[in-house]
């Protein structure tokens, strides 16, 4: 037996060898030699395969051979055999050393290859540096130095230049004409340089070739730049400006779609849908049908949120639930034969309202990183708008999908723009949010970002696909191979991932290998240099290779270890982390500077700003601008800009701005940057656009006069000049017509030749240069005009275009014909293309002008003219542009009036005003304004034409337009009826009169001081007063002072006691400047009566108040319970004062007097005749005394009791009905009734008057009528009448239906009840309730009955009947009984009753009898009976 368990305890020993041996295999890693920066891969492994997949790892035959792959098959052996369990055992051991013996290889190895990767990292990071160096160095394209347009004569050389700069170096590309231009065909004639930026391109022995259009083209990554000049080569022919050379004619294409109409910048509330259009052109050919949009580059497509359209018209794009991030450069790109046409506009998201008054904007981008399976670390950016006061910080929301609520992932606030969460569910779907929070409360949320599912990141680096073949495939997870495992081995490379001044995220590596069963970690902490080590994760499981820990001190270091931990155990701890602190708090960015504002277009700015120093953690810009001197900032972009430039829209035109910029960064953002110089928004200037409509005036056969149609747009700038070409119509060059710019848009051409057909373009110029040219005139034969009619008119303009109306202008035709023009007709063309003309008057107009009424609103016409002579009817002038009659926002017409001075002036206010306009005042449109009778006066937009000395002479039509904008006009006819109407009113003005505010007004104070008083407008200091009292000048006196506030324009005279010598008038005259007026008071008769007793009424009262004194009089009410209340209040009372009462003359105590309150009352409860009489109330101390009466006696009395009446009737109740034996009681409930309360009874609207059936009454509480034996005839309405001594109050009650027939059922049953009471038998008089006898005597007990029929009687002694017998003698009459005890007994003592009984009912009497014995006494509450 002993050996038997040696053996046994042998045999054990051997198995947990070789356990310990299998369990050494499992846990070594073999992996490939990488650095310790890279991560390893399962194939870096060689699998322990177990036995359970042996078989099918033996048919792939995929995997290298190792001496593990041996040992397993030699286990599975083991299974089978104990014979081979020794030689295990011995292999397990081999195996150890082997393992040991590799695992110093890998270290040699690892190290080597540690340093390559390092060198590699080195080289990677300089490379990267390098690269950021050239990233900061980065431009686009960009010419400071352009193409500039030269003229040379032929055969000269000319060296057209330009300055490129960019980085990278962009690629430069010269064209001509549009056509790329190539050196290598004429290298005799083209030379091309490009040294450090400077491009030029030298042609030699200029011809007529080589003029044209030279474009230079810079392209970059960044972008691309264009510049370009025109080369014009004179010579003996003319001058050329491009080759008209004949082309073979190309092929024709169908013609393409292009964008037409197209979205501007546009605005978006958050949250709103947002549209963007773009019309095309023509219906888009199929190559055209997919249209592109783009946001900041990247291009949309349809979704849930996105509605992408493309239609024959036009195409558009709709995001619903606009949000911040969608904010930026939206852009739609068409197919064109060419290649794309693009067109970009930025959208702007304006924040949504606030959640709470003074709240902050939400924040944006919020994003996920690093997702684990219960962690996850989000960032996201701060918004612009702080709100009432700075962003304190942020709140976490989480959304659990499968849930459906929004939770709070952090309690206290985050001020930086980064959170790690933890604590989330393994396998979820998950949401996430941010709230901003300042002092005013939480913001709207965020947009949610896209869900999120939490998972394990490496769980794809756990599975390995085996294709077994082309049908089959084997999935193995690491999980199986490591079936091995129990008791998990430590995690390793311990260390922070992300340290905040709040919080330190931890990261590690999961052990390798795992093992099959599901991981969860414990997190120790300890400071550095103390090994106390303590668990950091309480009450949290950690299920990633993630935690944050946030309870650490500032200041203070820590090292963390972390266990692996699964259903078998713990592991031993990892090796400690480096020392990890908290960070420092990060700062603010620093703001940006130098923000310039630069002219853009008439709504838009270029802001442009340089970036801080310190610019490594800066995210973005945000924008901010207000109008000049108001201080009022608006939020330009929610999302932050990553450039150092931005083009700023939506700016009112004419306004000037500021702005300034914030740096945007995850610690929030920086200080305002300091606000940039004042800009005035307006266009940038640019070259005239072409003029149009050339004409031929006059031709004498040698000379043209021409004239032109101005520029549609002059570039900002008013046109300076015209440049003519001309060219034969056989010749294909043009030739210049004048050196020097023509001022006028009219131009006489010299040196033609007869017979020749011309044709003739014009070149506008302003300050920026000179524009495009206008459109080839058509050919114009040079003979001379000898036809009869008349030329053509000219010049037609448009001016004051209304909704309605406009007036149409041109200039008399040059050429009159053979005989003067007696007229022009007009004749109009509604739309663009028509060319069908209406007439607009039917005789020729003399005038040079025409308005045209009728005209609807928003149509477009065209107009043109015709001069009349007697040969008939000339040329028509050339089509006037077309016109839309719409009055233009802001429009104003000229108004007349009459300034401070009583000058007749005319003003017109412009609408837009630019540096360059001017105001253009005429008479007739035509005529200038006479500087001898008129001046012209102009301040920024108002311009006033002021008349010196107006007379029928300046009568007219005025008008006045912009220089620069003659649709900006308005004309006004000066009347004789104006003129008659404004020279009154300039007489007015120059003779104006004091305006009074009120008139002479009459104050009595409370001492009965009086106040003689007026006011006008407010007056200048050197006003002047005069006041005239009955015909001579006053001035002040003691007795009555005089007051002047002139800035007020109050006079005032006071007389401190008024008398009879002060009646009478009072004037005063004011003067102020040329301004004047005088003001009376008839201060007489009865109105000076009534002032001089009220006076004198105040004095004495204010005299009794020196002392106590009333500040109400005795006065009476009647309360709503009908109650008399005497009452009075007195003031200036002091703790000495007394009040008393007295009626008659006799003191009354029964006042109750509230000194605190100064109130005193007298309640009478119930009102009768003593409470008539006179009463007194006397308040006094020893400073004086005051009296106050109340006469309660005949009318006064009367009314008290009316009142008291009234108030009586108000409170009576409803009507109501009491049943009697009688008949019916009608009854109505008072507080209080009396007499003076006159009652009256109607039944059916007919008085009821008493008699034998109905008997009215009343009582103190009620007033009735009762009504006998009623019968079905009392059925009906019945109404009290309660009248006060004024008004009738009444009452009423139905006594009908169901209603009457109840109350006569009662009366029926109370009647019986009477009947049967009255005659039920009962004892009427007799016994007393206690007897006291004594012994020896008689007691005779005698009782009266009533009751019909007689009733039947019984007595009784202690409820026993008696009978006559013996002692006991009992009589009975029909109305009396008696009971006589004979020679009574101690025994006889008890209760005594008589009862008596017939049909309608009975009753019984008791009465105790005592007996006593001889020398006692009797009780003291019996009744004694002596015998």
């Amino acid at each position: 037996m002993e050996t038997r368990m040696v053996m046994k305890r042998e045999q054990e020993e051997h198995l947990s060898q070789m356990s310990h041996s299998m369990d050494l295999s499992s846990q070594i890693k073999k992996k490939t030699f990488t650095s310790s920066e890279e991560e390893a891969s399962y194939a870096d492994y060689y699998p322990i395969i177990p036995g359970d997949v042996m078989s099918v790892k033996e048919i792939l035959g995929k995997f290298p051979r190792h001496r593990t792959w041996e040992v397993l098959k030699e286990t599975m052996a083991a299974d089978e055999e104990e014979y081979y369990r020794d030689k295990w055992t011995m292999f397990g051991n081999e195996a150890e050393k082997v393992e040991i013996g590799v695992i110093r290889n890998q270290q040699l190895i690892r190290t080597r290859i540690d340093r390559m990767a390092l060198r590699k990292q080195a080289e990677k990071k300089a490379s990267a540096h390098m690269k950021y160096l050239e990233d900061l160095s980065q431009k686009a394209p960009d010419f400071p130095v352009p193409l500039r347009a030269h003229t040379v004569w032929e055969g000269m050389t000319v060296k057209l230049s330009c300055t490129v700069q960019g980085y990278p170096p962009p690629k430069v590309t010269w064209y001509k004409d549009g056509v790329p231009l190539s050196v290598a065909h004429q290298p005799w004639n083209y030379s091309l340089q490009q040294k450090f930026g400077l491009n030029s391109l030298e042609i030699r022995r200029c011809s007529a070739e080589d003029a044209g259009k030279y474009e230079v083209v810079a392209k970059s990554p960044l972008g691309k730049a264009t510049t370009f000049g025109t080369l014009v080569v004179n010579s003996y022919q003319g001058a050329m400006a491009g080759s008209e050379r004949s082309q073979t004619p190309a092929l024709v294409l169908e013609q393409e779609a292009q964008f037409g109409s197209t979205f501007p910048p546009t605005w978006v509330r958050e949250g709103e849908s947002l549209v963007l259009k773009c019309g095309f052109t023509s219906a888009p050919l199929p190559f055209q049908q997919e249209v592109s949009w783009f946001r900041d580059g990247v291009q949309l497509h349809h979704s849930s949120r996105v509605d992408i359209k493309t239609a024959s018209e036009m195409a558009s794009i709709t995001l619903r639930g606009i949000h911040k991030e969608d904010e930026g450069v939206y852009s739609v790109r068409l197919r064109t034969w060419d290649g794309v046409q693009e067109h970009s506009a930025f959208v702007y998201v304006k924040d949504a309202s606030a959640a709470v008054v003074g709240g902050p904007a939400s924040p944006l981008a919020v994003q996920v990183h690093d997702v684990n399976k219960d962690y996850v670390f989000l960032t996201w950016k701060p918004p612009s708008a702080d709100g009432a006061t700075p962003v304190e910080g942020y709140f976490v929301e989480r959304l659990d999908i499968g849930e459906g609520q929004w939770v709070r992932c952090n309690d206290q606030v985050q001020k930086m723009c980064h959170y790690p969460v933890f604590g989330l569910k393994e396998g979820t779907m998950y949401q996430f949010r941010v709230r901003s929070v300042n002092q005013a409360g939480e913001g709207r949320p965020s947009k949610a970002t896209e869900p999120v599912l939490t998972a394990d990141p490496l769980e794809h680096t756990r599975t390995m696909v085996v294709k077994v073949d082309e049908w089959r495939e084997i999935i193995i997870t690491k999980d199986q191979l490591e079936g091995q495992i129990k008791v998990p081995f430590p995690p390793t490379d311990v260390h922070a991932c992300e340290v905040s001044d709040t919080y330190v995220v931890l990261s590690w590596t999961e052990p390798e290998p795992r093992g099959r069963e599901p991981l969860t970690f414990y997190v120790e902490q300890s400071l550095t240099g103390k090994n106390s080590w303590r668990l950091a994760n309480m009450d949290k499981v950690v299920n990633s290779p993630r935690f944050p820990v946030f309870d650490l001190e500032k200041g203070k270091e820590y090292c963390f270890r972390v266990r692996s931990v699964n259903k078998y155990g713990v592991s031993d701890p990892s090796e400690p982390s480096m020392p990890i602190s908290l960070g420092k708090t990060q700062a603010a960015p620093a703001s940006p500077h130098s923000v310039q504002p630069f002219r853009d277009t008439d709504t838009s700015v270029l802001l442009q700003w340089q970036e801080p120093k310190e610019k490594d953690d800066i995210l973005g810009y945000y924008l901010y601008y207000s109008e000049a001197g108001k201080q009022n900032w608006q939020t330009i972009n929610n999302k932050p800009v990553t450039k150092t430039r931005f083009t700023v829209h939506g700016l009112k035109t004419q306004r000037e701005y500021v702005f300034r910029v914030k740096s945007v960064s995850r610690a929030g953002n920086s200080k305002y940057s300091d606000e940039s110089s004042s800009i005035l928004v307006k266009s940038a200037i640019h070259v005239p656009s072409p003029p149009s409509a050339i004409a031929l005036l006059l031709c004498s056969g040698s000379e043209m006069v021409l004239t032109w149609r101005a520029p549609a747009w002059n570039g900002g700038d008013p046109v300076r000049g015209y440049y003519l070409d001309q060219r034969d119509k056989s010749v294909a060059m043009w030739r210049e017509v004048n050196v020097k710019p023509v001022k006028e848009r009219q131009f006489k051409v010299c040196n033609l030749a007869d017979g020749h057909y011309y044709q003739f373009r014009v070149f506008a110029a302003n300050l920026a240069g000179i524009g495009k040219p206008s459109e080839p005139s058509e050919a114009f034969l040079c003979e001379k005009w000898t036809m009869p009619q008349p030329g053509c008119p000219y010049d037609l303009e448009f001016r004051e275009v209304r909704h309605d109306s406009l007036v149409l202008l041109w200039e008399a035709p040059l050429y009159e014909g053979q005989s003067p023009v007696t007229g022009y007709m007009v004749e109009i063309s509604q739309g663009d293309q028509s060319e069908s003309w209406t007439p607009l008057n039917d005789k020729p107009i003399p005038d040079t002008l025409y308005r045209v009424p009728g005209l609807q609103d928003g149509q477009t016409y065209r107009f043109r003219v015709s001069a009349v002579n007697e040969a008939g009817v000339g040329r028509a002038s050339l089509t006037s542009e077309p016109i839309t009659a719409e009055t233009q926002p802001g429009t104003k017409n000229i108004e007349i009036g009459v300034d401070n001075d009583g000058f007749i002036f005319l003003a017109y206010e412009a609408a837009q005003m630019t540096d360059s306009g001017e105001f253009l005042w005429s008479k007739n449109y035509r005529d200038a304004i006479d500087a001898a009778r008129a001046r012209v006066e102009s301040k920024q937009n108002r311009s006033v034409l002021t008349f010196s000395d107006p007379t029928e002479e300046d009568l007219g039509l005025y008008t006045a337009e912009m220089s620069d904008n003659p649709n900006q006009s308005s004309s006004y006819n000066f009347t004789a009826e104006d003129l008659e109407r404004l020279k009154e009113l300039s007489w007015q003005i120059r003779n104006p009169l004091i305006a009074l505010k009120s008139g002479w007004q009459v104050d009595i104070s409370e001492k009965g001081e009086v106040r003689l008083w007026l006011q006008t407008e407010s007056l200048s200091k050197d006003a002047e007063l005069r006041l005239i009292f009955n015909d001579r000048e006053i001035s002040s006196t003691p007795h009555r002072k005089i007051n002047f506030d002139k800035a007020k324009g109050l006079v005032e005279i006071l007389f401190d006691q008024l008398s009879q010598e002060d009646e009478g008038s009072y004037t005063a005259q004011l003067r102020d400047g040329r301004a004047k007026n005088q003001f009376t008071l008839v201060f007489v008769d009865e109105k000076f009566r009534q002032a001089l007793a009220l006076a004198a009424a105040n004095k004495r009262d204010h005299q009794r108040k020196s002392g106590p004194y009333f500040l109400e009089f005795l006065s009476w009410i009647v309360t709503e319970d009908c109650e008399l209340v005497i009452k009075c209040k007195v003031t200036n009372v002091n703790k000495d004062t007394t009040l008393k009462w007295f009626k008659e003359g006799m003191a009354v105590t029964e006042a109750v007097y509230d000194q605190s309150s100064g109130v005193s009352t007298l309640t009478v409860p119930q009102v009768t005749k003593k409470e008539a009489g006179s009463y007194k109330a006397v308040v006094a101390d020893g400073r004086g005394e005051d009296v106050s009466t109340l006469e309660l006696l005949d009318d006064e009395y009367d009314k008290l009791l009316q009142q008291l009446s009234k108030q009586c009737a108000l409170s009576a109740g409803p009507l109501r009905i009491q049943c009697t034996p009688e008949g019916f009681k009608l009854y109505c409930s008072l507080k209080y009734y009396l007499s003076y309360l006159k009652t009256g009874w109607h039944f059916k609207e007919r008085r009821i008057d008493q008699d034998a059936r109905n008997k009215p009454g009343s009582s103190m509480q009620k007033v009735w009528i009762e009504i006998f034996n009623p019968t079905e005839n009392d059925k009906g309405k019945y109404t009290v009448e309660l009248f006060d001594g004024k008004d009738t109050h009444q009452r009423h009650l139905d006594l009908s239906g169901q209603a009457f027939s109840d109350a006569l059922l009662e009366y029926q049953r109370l009647k019986q009840v009477a009947i049967a009471e009255k005659n039920r038998a009962k004892v009427t008089k007799g016994l007393p309730d206690v007897v006291a006898i004594m012994e020896g005597k008689s007691l005779c007990l005698t009782c009266f009955i009533d009751g019909d029929p007689a009733p039947e009687i019984f007595w009784l002694r202690n409820d026993r009947e008696l009978i006559s017998q013996n002692q006991f003698s009992i009589t009975k009459e029909p109305k009396c009984s008696t009971l006589t005890v004979t020679n009574v007994t101690m025994e006889d003592s008890g209760k005594y009753s008589i009862f008596v009984r017939n049909k309608y009912g009975s009753q019984t009497v008791n009465v105790t009898v005592g007996v006593y014995k001889y020398g006692d006494k009797p009780p003291a509450n019996a009744v004694e009976i002596v015998d």
